[in-house]
């Protein structure tokens, strides 16, 4: 993980850290958690939010579907018995939208956890105007907090941001997020749940 640190510091991508890992851990099994999942399915969906990106290692490019293979190899020479491996990599091979589907409730709670962790301490590297930094910079530093919160009972899921809108515009958020928004509201929709998108109290989608 130290390793997947120092590439994405070195390329200037938004944080990838610890404590990312460790956020979308956390949140990916309170998901499964909140909708009545076994917890055995919840720890599944821990460990593999805690190593969704250590592909990372490796490249930026394909993290995932490398990271996955990685986090299968590393578990199984722990003693993970072969199912919880392959639940596990197949759940870190499908979390990034470029080619990832949610093809589990594992994958399905990670791929949520993961996208909803927006916020602007991510931004490492230096910004001198926040005004004429990247737009990948600015949705991020714009964003003040987020939070999935899941209402069992109305089968719905909710990624909930607060954003300055002098820095960002909600319109700035959907060009970049508009295809993560999309790979959630799959996602819940395998969980069966309903997807909303909550911009500064504003339900958007």
């Amino acid at each position: 993980m130290m390793m997947s640190e120092k590439q994405i510091e070195a390329i200037g991508f938004t944080e990838h850290s610890r404590r990312h890992a460790g956020i979308v851990s956390k949140w990916s099994g309170e998901i499964l958690r909140s909708l009545g999942a076994g917890e055995d399915r919840v720890r599944l969906a821990e460990i593999a939010g805690y190593l969704h990106d250590i592909g990372n290692c490796i490249n930026r490019a394909d993290h995932a579907q490398s990271g996955a293979i990685l986090a299968y190899n590393i578990l199984k020479r722990l003693g993970c018995d072969l199912e919880s491996c392959a639940e596990i990599m197949m759940a870190i091979g499908n979390h990034d939208e470029k080619y990832g589907q949610p093809v589990s409730d594992i994958s399905s709670a990670l791929i949520l956890a993961d996208k909803a962790d927006v916020h602007k301490s991510r931004v490492k590297k230096p910004i001198d105007n926040v005004f004429t930094a990247n737009i990948h910079d600015r949705v991020n530093l714009a964003a003040e907090r987020s939070y999935i919160s899941v209402d069992r009972e109305h089968s719905s899921i909710a990624l909930n941001i607060e954003i300055d809108t002098q820095i960002c515009s909600v319109m700035d958020y959907f060009e970049i997020y508009f295809g993560r928004m999309q790979l959630c509201r799959r996602a819940a929709e395998f969980l069966g749940c309903k997807f909303s998108l909550v911009i500064n109290g504003v339900a958007l989608l």
